[in-house]
């Protein structure tokens, strides 16, 4: 794939770009090897202020940087501009908590001094997807840098000016020269830097594939690795949720990010007693969902990230039909230029169809009518995903079981599932390994170094 801004609103390229060689490769990673002894060593206060230079920037710029992003991969630019912001909250949280994260724990032994001591680990691989192409870096970046690692991010291809102002960001913040560089390279060339043994350990957000060849790259070389990976999250409403505001939320939690995000709800999970009510409802919203141009303000869905993702989805569905899934509202590409996916809404989804377990990364609902709470946790957890999970209900005992019961690292009630820095985001099963974001995750890539003083 080439390294290229193409505006998938459009498909007009914008500006194409040169992989690095492999010669120019190994001179960044060195230049973040001899920048991390120095950098490790500086103090938490120096690096936090450095990180609240770096948030200051982000809200000044964010109109600018939402400019680019929407340009690159086609997300709404108002949900751009809070990306940006939310990147800000994120560089905040850290610099006023890592600190206290990663404090020495005292454990009380015979020893005249026992406690844990966490210490960075060195040059982390940061592998990136288009999707959220600044929040899913600075994810990393919040934590990771002021653990005191230092990063190479191998970001998507096709948003390379992203990739390359975070860059500039953390530059014009004051962080020095080799603490996070930015390697404008294609997928085959992530084994080569894993396997270099200046390169402790590996971060990726993407797909399930991506996370199988990077998860086997680091085994190979015993190195840690967090993979964040998809998911096919159940949105579970039962009889005794306020419907009216499960239907608003949830068509927010398809779309959301054009209904490319690995956490947005995809599997609508429905009570029977409530299925019509709420199928009548839910498909009357997604058909007045506004598709259009991402920059204009009552656009509500823009275009996919590019021709390919269409194409793909579109597979999907018809799948997912030719199994015998109905479709009750779009299932086609949109007659326009661009590209756009009709917001959509199948049911009667038969369980070899696609649309039954798998991530459908784009504007397309699955629902499914269950009997009883039983049978809502079985269809919930009938995936190979655990990512995160929405259950809708005011019964108490119900939203006991669902916290206990269903199969995900993240499960929110009343709410959709979201990411915040103060909570653990990862998943289990084939979604990943490891955690992201609040205390687990700075630590994710730090030694948890014992030590035992007689």
């Amino acid at each position: 794939m080439a390294i290229a801004t193409i505006n998938p609103a459009t498909g007009e390229t914008l500006k194409t770009f040169e992989p690095l060689t492999d010669a120019q490769v190994d001179q960044k990673i060195q230049k973040a090897a001899d920048a991390f002894p120095k950098f490790r060593k500086l103090s938490f206060a120096q690096r936090a202020q450095w990180m609240l230079k770096a948030a200051d920037i982000l809200e000044a710029e964010k109109n600018e940087l939402a400019r680019i992003m929407t340009l690159e991969m086609g997300k709404t630019f108002r949900s751009a501009v809070d990306e940006a912001v939310k990147c800000a909250w994120a560089c905040r949280y850290y610099a006023e908590n890592a600190e206290r994260f990663l404090a020495d724990e005292i454990i009380e032994t015979p020893a005249s001094r026992s406690f844990i001591r966490y210490q960075p680990m060195g040059i982390v691989l940061v592998i990136m997807p288009w999707n959220y192409p600044f929040w899913q870096v600075f994810r990393f970046i919040a934590p990771g840098l002021m653990a005191g690692n230092v990063g190479l991010l191998k970001h998507a291809s096709n948003v390379p000016q992203s990739a390359l102002k975070i860059e500039e960001i953390l530059l014009h913040a004051g962080f020095p020269e080799g603490a996070f560089q930015t390697l404008l390279i294609g997928a085959s060339k992530v084994d080569r830097i894993l396997a270099d043994p200046r390169v402790a350990a590996a971060t990726l957000t993407g797909s399930e594939g991506a996370g199988i060849e990077v998860g086997a790259g680091a085994g190979k070389r015993i190195k840690k690795v967090v993979l964040e990976l998809g998911g096919s999250d159940p949105f579970i409403v039962m009889p005794s949720a306020n419907l009216d505001e499960a239907v608003a939320v949830g068509i927010k939690a398809r779309v959301i990010n054009n209904g490319q995000s690995c956490i947005a709800a995809k599997r609508f999970i429905v009570a029977e007693q409530i299925a019509d009510q709420f199928e009548r409802a839910f498909v009357s919203q997604m058909e007045k969902l506004k598709l259009g141009d991402p920059f204009d303000e009552k656009t509500d869905v823009g275009p996919l990230a590019n021709a390919a993702a269409v194409t793909s989805l579109d597979a999907d569905v018809r799948k997912s039909v030719d199994a015998g899934a109905k479709v009750l509202t779009g299932g086609k590409p949109a007659n326009m230029p661009g590209s756009f996916y009709l917001p959509t809404v199948l049911t009667n989804i038969p369980k070899n169809a696609p649309a039954y377990g798998e991530e459908l990364f784009g504007p397309v609902a699955s629902i499914f009518r269950v009997r009883n709470i039983d049978e809502a946790i079985r269809v919930a957890n009938d995936t190979r995903f655990g990512l995160g999970a929405s259950a809708w209900t005011s019964d108490k005992a119900e939203q006991e079981r669902f916290i206990n019961e269903l199969e995900a690292g993240m499960v929110f009630i009343n709410q959709m599932v979201a990411s915040d820095p103060r909570v653990p985001f990862g998943g289990v099963k084939r979604s990943g390994v490891g955690r992201e974001l609040s205390t687990y995750g700075i630590r994710e890539f730090t030694n948890v170094k014992s030590i035992w003083v007689k």
